[in-house]
């Protein structure tokens, strides 16, 4: 080949690459979140549109999971990209670090909206944000997160109407008329007014819905649907907790009827809730394609945790290590991610915030995060990816230094108390787990109660977490509890690359 055109197809190749790395860096980027919404007893279900204008289009992971189960400590790993114990997060409460002096004074300024501000992104949030935010002990509506351009923030915790926002600083009052103030349908509104004015440049949305979070209300429009719906009664649905952690043993079994017609009106109205989220994803998803940005924007929708009604007799929550509670839905679409794809590497929300650093050119390694870019896995083509092969999961239990008032007989130390005293947390409701996805998938998890309680699973062949090998391993096989332990003792340890890089890989497509 003459000389001149062996380097003009050499400039053409060069000018590809340059292309793809700037599409790649200005890409834009969406993550729709979901508030409790599970992915194990089928909260994905009403969500159709969604399924079809992200998960028919791009990726699913089927092991997503969240690193703590319970909203401000899971909101705040994927805002720092952190495992609870270096971001010192550890549960809702304001002692808990949630929205704390301390997270905004450390963790807020190495938040991912900060690096993709500065690298030329408009950044929009629009939701809840931690369940601390905008009172007076957390700063007030005045309070602004860095790395936000524009800010919409729900004051404490999901709420559909009668709520108080922070808009830009301004506290901005709405009561209980669908058409204005419905918070669900109010986001999309203004995730919309949104794109309209900045999407010119690179944007990133974070869209964080209350649905289902409760006091699950449902739009007037769908008050009516899944009415004759229940939850469902396979797996580990009112099933007895005999060889699990003192506070599932105390849950009532076989459950009452009124526990059970209580957790079936909560099944109905989550459901019901979720269907505006699914209207939010129609209406983001068209305005980017009436924008001409669709094909330029990465798309996410995931969840801040799991869910259970009824699983080991506990009527409605999350906060347990169970998988009902720590798996999410996780489905993304976007440049180079080709349609009706599913992954089974294990992903967690502290992969988010990397994640969108590598769509936006910047170097994990750049941060003090725990997690990784999981974007190698999505635009790989098929091609092997290391990946991890287990992960942490860590909780630290709220209870009341006075007895719960639903249920004041049972005294101090419990929390989240609901028909028959059956209490979903307590103080000593503290754990570490390690999870892995390897040939054999094993749950392993400590407690920090009394009792120093172990439990272990076989994934493999025990999904619904049903029967707690642990003394069968400890007299069959004592070095395995060994190994899993030194292994969560490593995991409850790491930082940053430590993190990222863990002694067992997962090689994954």
């Amino acid at each position: 080949m003459p000389r001149f055109y062996t380097l003009r197809l050499l400039a053409i190749m060069v000018s590809f690459f340059l292309l793809e790395r700037i599409s790649a860096k200005t890409a834009n980027i969406v993550l729709i979140l979901a508030d409790d919404q599970d992915i194990q007893i089928g909260g994905m279900t009403p969500l159709k549109k969604t399924k079809a204008l992200i998960g028919d289009v791009g990726v699913t992971f089927t092991n997503a999971f969240v690193v703590s189960p319970l909203c401000c400590p899971s909101r705040s790993s994927i805002l720092s990209g952190k495992y609870p114990h270096n971001n010192l997060v550890r549960n809702n409460s304001f002692e808990g670090n949630c929205s704390s002096n301390s997270w905004q004074k450390i963790e807020e300024p190495q938040a991912f909206p900060v690096y993709l501000k500065k690298a030329g992104y408009n950044t929009f949030f629009a939701g809840k944000y931690l369940n601390q935010y905008g009172t007076s002990k957390a700063g007030g509506v005045q309070h602004i997160p860095p790395g936000w351009t524009d800010w919409m923030a729900l004051v404490g915790n999901s709420k559909y109407y009668n709520y108080t926002l922070s808009v830009n600083g301004v506290a901005e009052l709405h009561s209980d008329n669908y058409e204005k103030d419905y918070f669900t349908d109010l986001i999309a509104n203004r995730s919309i007014e949104f794109l309209e004015k900045k999407s010119s440049s690179p944007f990133f949305m974070m869209l964080s819905t209350p649905a289902p979070h409760s006091p699950w209300t449902a739009a007037p429009q769908y008050q009516n649907s899944y009415n004759t719906t229940k939850a469902p009664r396979d797996g580990s649905f009112n099933v007895a907790g005999k060889d699990k952690h003192w506070l599932i043993r105390k849950a009532k079994n076989p459950m009452s009827d009124t526990s059970i017609a209580f957790l079936d009106d909560a099944f109905r109205k989550r459901w019901q809730a979720l269907l505006s989220v699914d209207d939010l994803v129609e209406k983001v998803i068209n305005k980017l394609k009436e924008l001409k940005q669709l094909d330029n924007t990465y798309v996410f929708y995931a969840s801040d945790n799991g869910y259970h009604t009824g699983q080991f007799s506990l009527p409605i929550d999350k906060r347990q290590l169970y998988d009902f509670d720590v798996r999410i839905p996780l489905l993304v679409r976007g440049p180079g991610i080709k349609g009706k794809v599913t992954n089974e590497a294990p992903v967690l929300n502290i992969d988010l915030g990397p994640t969108f650093l590598d769509i936006a050119g910047i170097n994990v390694s750049q941060t003090s995060m725990d997690g990784d870019s999981f974007l190698p896995l999505m635009t790989s083509s098929g091609h092997k990816v290391k990946w991890r092969s287990d992960f942490l999961v860590e909780y630290t239990g709220e209870g009341h230094a006075v007895a719960d008032p639903y249920c004041p007989s049972l005294g101090p130390g419990v929390s989240e108390c609901f028909p028959d005293c059956v209490c979903e947390d307590a103080f000593n409701n503290t754990y570490a787990c390690v999870r892995t996805l390897s040939d054999t998938k094993f749950h392993y998890c400590e407690f920090a109660d009394s009792e120093s309680f172990v439990e272990l699973y076989n994934m493999t062949v025990d999904p619904n977490q049903l029967v707690n090998i642990k003394d069968k391993v400890q007299k069959e096989d004592p070095a395995l509890l060994v190994k899993m332990n030194q292994r969560l003792i490593a995991l409850q340890s790491c930082v940053g690359s430590s993190c990222r890089s863990p002694s067992h890989r997962f090689a994954g497509r």
